[in-house]
């Protein structure tokens, strides 16, 4: 790596006056009086101004020809590093690494960089997290990608809000789990990075990550919310594509409609993955099928007999009371049986990210309990010498 550093210096560098010199030359006239603005900036030593014109001008589409960015970063950037703000001097490398053909000299690039920056932890976590980048998709260093994974996340958990460098690892996260096909976390890390992520995704990136996350959400072990998902504008991608039928059918599963979910066989079928693990898909539909019938229920009228449920399922009754053990194992309802008359008491459902619909039914039940306690109020206070003389 020294000696690769060392290479790279003999190629690219040149002092940064010089360098400032021969780009005002050789460029167009609006983008050399760019250059004369960050000749002047140099010349004042005004380097928060300095990084901000920086930091527009590494985006520009001229600047992505060739080795470029490269050349401003160790011909000029280089040469003040150390009195540019760590995390900004770090994101405008993210922009030179790009540039970079060979995997082992974006490495050797990114920890020169770091050397320079560890002791902030937002930057050094970023310059980690695009290390583990590389080793994940040009090497397939798996176990590698992981334990920077774990740093970082470790890195993080110590910074006080959501800092620019979360929707990077967030992304990296979700990247390793899909390809090592952990469900449920590539659903979990991939939420909190659209939740977090000022990246502009093209619409067929758009349509492209719906497409992984619906598949994450119906195949993850213990993934019963499906809320967040459904209320995220990234499934508007879908809409009239070939895979458009996988809004319609996460509907269903969180609504838990096991006949919707039967209805679009014929589509969910098609998708290898889906039609692999149909047993596995009945389970889960008829899981959020029961936590629905829960949910809509008054808390008075929670009895409900295991020919209910088989009736809303499908499921044969005497399959019933295996399917209320599974919920009540897996923390989805809490309840008793009651296995002599074949019910059911259910006290509490998990709490989910609520559609509209469910909002709606939270609302009459909030006042159906406002009700309740009118009543009871007026109750005591017509009843209150009565109860009084006892």
């Amino acid at each position: 790596l020294i000696l690769l550093d060392s290479l790279l210096q003999e190629k690219f560098n040149m002092d940064a006056p010089r360098f400032i010199t021969e780009m005002k030359a050789s460029s167009v006239p609006d983008l050399a009086e760019r250059w004369g603005r960050i000749e002047e900036l140099y010349n004042k030593k005004l380097w928060h101004q300095l990084t901000l014109q920086l930091q527009q001008i590494v985006k520009l589409p001229v600047m992505q020809e060739g080795d470029k960015l490269i050349v401003l970063y160790n011909s000029f950037i280089a040469d003040f590093e150390s009195k540019l703000n760590p995390l900004s001097l770090v994101q405008m490398a993210m922009a030179v690494l790009e540039r970079f053909e060979k995997a082992e000299e974006g490495i050797a690039f990114l920890e020169k960089v770091g050397d320079k920056v560890k002791e902030n932890d937002e930057a050094s976590a970023l310059i980690k997290i695009m290390i583990g980048k590389i080793k994940l998709h040009k090497y397939d260093q798996r176990r590698e990608t992981q334990d920077l994974i774990e740093e970082v996340d470790k890195t993080l958990s110590e910074i006080d809000g959501v800092s620019p460098v979360h929707s990077h690892f967030y992304l990296l996260a979700s990247d390793l789990y899909r390809i090592e096909g952990k469900h449920s976390d590539f659903y979990r890390s991939s939420l909190r990075f659209l939740g977090c992520t000022d990246y502009f995704l093209s619409k067929e990136e758009q349509s492209k990550y719906a497409f992984f996350l619906s598949l994450a959400a119906l195949l993850g072990e213990g993934v019963y919310n499906f809320g967040e998902l459904l209320a995220h504008k990234i499934l508007e991608s879908l809409q009239g594509t070939e895979n458009d039928w996988l809004t319609e059918l996460l509907f269903a599963f969180n609504s838990g409609d096991v006949a919707k979910f039967r209805q679009l066989k014929p589509k969910w079928a098609t998708q290898p993955d889906l039609a692999a693990n149909e047993t596995l898909l009945f389970e889960k539909v008829c899981l959020l099928c029961l936590m629905e019938m829960t949910f809509r229920r008054e808390a008075t009228q929670r009895l409900i007999s295991f020919q209910q449920i088989a009736k809303e399922t499908t499921l044969p009754v005497d399959q019933v009371e295996l399917l209320i053990m599974k919920a009540l194992s897996q923390d989805l309802v809490k309840g008793k049986i009651d296995q002599v008359d074949g019910t059911v008491h259910m006290t509490w459902v998990q709490p989910r990210v609520l559609n509209k619909d469910q909002v709606k039914v939270m609302m009459n039940k909030i006042s159906t309990w406002s009700e309740s306690v009118a009543s009871m109020e007026n109750l005591i206070e017509n009843k209150a010498g009565e109860i009084l003389t006892y």
